[in-house]
């Protein structure tokens, strides 16, 4: 489980066998859990929420996708170097 960030108390992170699915963070506070908030990147360089299954505030959210969308480049380099990958598939 690559760690990428803590950020105001949560973990952003990858899972280590999802290689092939669309580039995607999980979020969580405290443990990483497998139903932890799941946020996929754009092609367009932002993110859009797939789950909260950390039921994180929208406030907080907010701010976390702000910051994971700042961080765009930087979490596809770390996708392609954690799953040896030449292209990202993306959700949309």
């Amino acid at each position: 489980m690559p760690k990428l960030f803590m950020v105001s108390g949560y973990t952003v992170y990858f899972w280590s066998n999802e290689n092939d699915a669309p580039i995607h963070v999980h979020v969580s506070k405290g443990k990483p859990t497998p139903n932890a908030t799941k946020i996929w990147l754009t092609k367009a360089g932002g993110c859009i929420l797939a789950s909260n299954g950390s039921k994180i505030s929208n406030k907080a959210l907010n701010e976390l996708m702000e910051f994971i969308s700042a961080q765009y480049f930087l979490i596809c380099e770390k996708w392609k170097h954690a799953f040896v990958i030449d292209k990202i598939k993306f959700y949309c």
